[in-house]
């Protein structure tokens, strides 16, 4: 038993140095190709390697799309409510407390999104995104950099479909916040979100397949408690704790 113990040890320390080489590595080659990555910090670059298997190559090439997407979208460095107002009306998506690894818990109810339709309505939706996405890494406790994720799809119906905004939602979490969600549990889903999950699918990277649930009914509490306590359950699910809308978290 010593012996396994030992090995394992060993062999978690050479994962450990093969890693923090190509940090080494990924870091160097950014550096060299944007000025600015000098400013980013290891935490960060090391989510695009595992994002990419720890492949520097790839990891350096999403890196470098990311900076460039950043200073494009948001040339503040942050997105301000007054810029997403007619998307945070719809109250939408809410903070909740933490999981039991320290995850912030972010719930979404589908049954309220509608597509902008007004002129720049759907670079709003991104910038919903993004803040969303800022809030919840501001809400991570050291050590962590996950969240947890809840999506109510009760309600839902076609009125509510926007394969376009869920598509970018998508992409704007993949591509711009690496290994930054931990668990996706899809709940309440009607059949009909079937067809629409059939489209989305094939656009979600192995990673992020690994992360996502879709939970009965029948076992809707019981699979949230695995993840959190009672004390952190929302009310909506039978739990204690309410949600707060995404603007107030």
């Amino acid at each position: 038993m010593e012996e396994t113990h030992n090995a394992n040890n060993a062999m978690e320390n050479k994962d450990s140095s093969s890693e923090q080489h190509k940090l080494s590595l990924l870091r160097s080659f950014v550096e060299s190709s944007d000025s600015s990555s000098k400013d980013v910090d290891d935490l960060t670059l090391r989510r695009f390697l595992r994002a990419r298997d720890l492949n520097v190559d790839k990891a350096g090439a999403m890196f470098l799309k990311y900076q460039k997407w950043k200073k494009n979208f948001l040339p503040e460095g942050h997105v301000s409510e007054a810029e997403i107002q007619d998307e945070l009306s719809q109250n939408k998506f809410f903070i909740g407390g933490e999981d039991k690894k320290g995850r912030p818990i972010f719930v979404v109810f589908a049954v309220r999104h509608y597509k902008n339709t007004k002129a720049g309505g759907f670079d709003e939706f991104k910038r919903l995104v993004v803040y969303t996405l800022d809030k919840l890494c501001s809400r991570m406790p050291p050590g962590q950099e996950k969240f947890l994720a809840i999506g109510d799809l009760q309600g839902w119906g076609y009125s509510n479909s926007d394969i376009r905004g869920y598509l970018e939602f998508l992409s704007i979490l993949q591509d711009c916040y690496p290994e930054r969600l931990g668990k996706l549990f899809i709940v309440h889903a009607p059949k009909i979100f079937m067809a629409v999950w059939k489209i989305i699918y094939p656009f979600i990277d192995d990673n992020t397949k690994t992360k996502i649930e879709f939970v009965d009914m029948q076992q809707l509490r019981s699979s949230l408690l695995e993840e959190m306590d009672e004390s952190q359950l929302p009310e909506v699910y039978g739990g204690k704790l309410s949600l707060v809308p995404i603007q107030d978290g």
